[in-house]
């Protein structure tokens, strides 16, 4: 009798009639059973070229983009200042960004001296950085709140190549500094104009993490001499810079080291209380400003001879000249790309997250654009590589600077002091300078960072170990790569090894999940049900399919229900996670379908998107495996399966003349397992009861020859028999 189970939460739903002959793949002749199944729709192969579309339509598609930009657009992507400037409210952003201009330009005088020293540079190339790049990335740069100019770990950068290439001293060594900066925003703008921005995303922020703390801790040590009062070796290595301090010991000298050390121990002081507390705020940009107008003061009244000072630094603005020396930008390559790299991660990094907190827009690929621009026209005014500041950012910002105008502000700043204030510079302890570069940098050490990553993620850990470990021990350039290197192993492990569920149904319902989340899931004799929880592609799919088989010999058959089953008949692929598959899987998938084949295993399919439907239609799979393997749901899936292994398990048997003297609801028992629900619950994960009638049952006839069969337990008193209506069907034979 052919029985059609309806689902009251699915009435719109086809009811599709499942009937196997001897010849279908999926096995021996059965009763027809009609089941309730979403059909999924299988895409033509005509309509690939909407999804894959060709040259000549993604030029027409870009051209009928930019037609629709207008003028007011196209000025806004050329100048992004315009947007700000445009909708500019004098009341009440001028003062904000007067006072964040103010204070981060007394903030940068003093910083950008200290910086060009790191670099092993005259301090007065400190003063032209912080300068001509202001200005420009006012113009060109989309962020509203980044302050730009020399930084701490970018002038450790270039301090750790050129070193190595020329003496300091050497007039080349400030040549090369300024074809660095050229290079780099040639870098920046390549970068920009070919959106590759993303590239950067393949550096974990626990690798960004240990080679700043380790880099943190090389700068301090650097500046270690200008404490001490004698030269040690330049290098970016913690173990020859350890060395050369203890074997200058003899030279100490106490004089620089007191001076430096109250100096740094009041900037500690100030910082501490400009970030605590918010009434001393502006405690934390007078610092640096501080340190150098006490150390003026105590060399103008007591003359120490002792202490270094900065000497002469030349007076008024840089002339233009463009760079020279480009028979080293060979060998100056791979350090602008490690700044460039540095200048993303730091810059965009903080640019996107003010942008957020104020609220607008930011373009990565224009902050790239204009920090380009700003390293391009400042080597052409004799400035080293610049880039976007944490400290000096925080700041301007949290000072109230609404716009780029606290940036002019700020390099209106530099300008005077470049004009009339050069003279005073020239008394500057340089402990005092070091001082101001250790304080910057003892923020940086994130060790903060590595104990969260400890709790966390022992994997990222491990990371953070591993770069800043060959950053202090092996150099920046090596603790960079190392780090990059172990980062993307850790990428290409997670993606060549992928997670794999086997999943389960949830009592009461036909929702699906991995049993080792929810212990209480179950799973069903001859079936498998398996989700790959990433693309398919020739670098995992081996892996996959070792997974697959060993699925297949050791499921876990502790919470397994339906027909009593030894082997595995059906492995249920569910495919929703799956956003790509290549042609190496599309071929693998072939080899273990004619594997499983041979095993009398056959494979189904639940829900691929649209693109992996395609090329497995392309590649003939969908044909080779069936469209009737193609299911919207695992729960339909699981129906069709579950007929069939129900089906391979019965065994023709002759007629049983006292079988038709059985009641009605025995013959109903013996089909239906315990917890057996029907259709329309599953559909609607619920379980109404249907109103029916209580019968004692030792009245019922044959209730000693079910209890013996094991369809009614011993303990069983009562009946519940549900009435047959007109028009209603009758439950099925498995729990589907």
């Amino acid at each position: 009798m052919e029985r059609t189970f309806a689902s009251s939460g699915s009435r719109d739903l086809p009811t599709i009639s499942v009937s196997y002959s001897s010849s279908s793949s999926l096995g021996p002749s059965m009763p027809t059973r009609p089941v309730k199944i979403i059909p999924l729709q299988h895409p033509n192969t005509t309509t690939s070229s909407s999804l894959n579309p060709l040259p000549g339509a993604l030029f027409s598609r870009w051209t009928a983009k930019v037609k629709r930009i207008t003028l007011v657009q196209w000025i806004d992507t050329f100048l992004p200042c315009c947007r700000w400037i445009r909708t500019y409210k004098w009341r009440e952003y001028f003062q904000p960004d007067l006072m964040a201009g103010l204070t981060v330009g007394v903030m940068l005088v003093p910083q950008a001296m200290s910086y060009a020293k790191l670099a092993g540079l005259h301090p007065i190339y400190g003063l032209y950085t912080g300068f001509i790049p202001i200005f420009v990335y006012a113009i060109f740069g989309s962020s509203r709140q980044l302050a730009i100019g020399p930084v701490a770990l970018v002038s450790l950068l270039v301090s750790n190549v050129l070193g190595g290439i020329v003496n300091s001293s050497d007039e080349l060594y400030t040549e090369l500094a300024i074809l660095l900066a050229f290079m780099v925003g040639i870098l920046e703008c390549i970068m920009a104009l070919l959106r590759l921005g993303w590239l950067i995303r393949f550096i974990s922020h626990s690798v960004i993490s240990g080679f700043t703390s380790a880099s943190a801790i090389v700068i301090a040590l650097s500046q270690a001499k200008y404490f001490l009062g004698y030269d040690i070796v330049r290098s970016s290595k913690i173990v020859p810079l350890i060395k050369s301090i203890i074997s200058g010991a003899h030279k100490f000298s106490w004089p620089p080291f007191v001076m430096g050390s109250c100096i740094l121990a009041i900037l500690l002081v100030m910082k501490h209380l400009g970030k605590s507390r918010k009434q001393f705020r502006f405690l934390r940009a007078a610092g640096p400003l501080t340190a150098v107008v006490l150390g003026t003061l105590f060399v103008k009244m007591f003359h120490p001879s002792s202490i270094s000072l900065v000497g002469e630094i030349p007076q008024g603005l840089p002339s233009f000249s463009f760079p020279k020396k480009f028979e080293y930008a060979k060998s100056l390559i791979p350090t602008a790309m490690l700044i460039t790299g540095v200048a993303i991660l730091e810059s965009v990094g903080i640019a996107k997250a003010l942008a957020a907190k104020n609220g607008y827009e930011l373009d990565s690929s224009q902050e790239l654009f204009g920090l380009g621009l700003a390293n391009i026209m400042g080597s052409l005014f004799s400035a080293y590589p610049s880039t976007g500041s944490f400290s000096r950012s925080a700041v301007n910002n949290e000072s109230g600077a609404k716009t780029g105008l606290s940036g002019v502000v700020a390099g209106i700043i530099m300008c005077c002091s470049l004009l009339f204030l050069t003279p005073l510079f020239e008394y500057i302890p340089q402990c005092a300078l070091a001082a101001i570069v250790i304080s910057a940098v003892m923020g940086l050490v994130d060790y903060d960072e590595a104990i969260f990553l400890w709790h966390v993620d022992k994997k990222d850990f491990v990371l953070w170990i591993i770069t800043s470990a060959t950053t202090l021990f092996l150099g920046i350039e090596i603790g960079v790569l190392v780090g990059v290197g172990a980062s993307l192993a850790f990428v290409i492990h997670e993606s060549a090894n992928p997670h794999i569920a086997v999943l389960g149904r949830l009592p009461g319902t036909t929702v699906y999940r991995n049993i080792e989340q929810y212990p209480e899931a179950y799973t069903y004799n001859g079936i498998v049900i398996v989700r790959i929880d990433a693309p398919i592609y020739f670098a995992n799919i081996s892996f996959i399919k070792d997974r697959l088989r060993e699925y297949e010999v050791d499921a876990d058959k502790s919470s397994r229900r339906g027909p009593e089953v030894e082997k595995i008949y059906f492995v249920i692929l569910e495919m929703s996670p799956i956003t790509y598959i290549d042609s190496s899987a599309v071929q693998a998938l072939k080899d273990l379908h004619q594997e499983y084949k041979s095993r009398d295993i056959q494979i189904c399919i639940s829900n691929p998107n649209r693109d992996v439907l395609l090329t497995l239609t392309k590649a003939g799979i969908v044909e080779l495996l069936g469209k009737e393997r193609y299911f919207v749901r695992v729960h339909d899936a699981v129906q069709v399966c579950l007929q069939h292994v129900q089906s391979s398990t019965q065994s023709p048997k002759k007629p049983d003349p006292s079988a038709e003297e059985k009641p009605r609801i025995f013959k109903r028992l013996s089909k239906q397992r315990e917890e057996d629900l029907s259709i329309a619950e599953l559909e609607s994960a619920t379980s109404t009861k249907i109103p029916g009638r209580i019968i004692p049952a030792e009245s019922c006839g044959d209730f000693a020859a079910c209890v013996e069969s094991g369809v009614v337990d011993a303990k069983v008193k009562s009946l519940h028999v549900v009435p047959h209506r007109k028009n209603d069907n009758p439950s099925p034979s498995e729990e589907l």
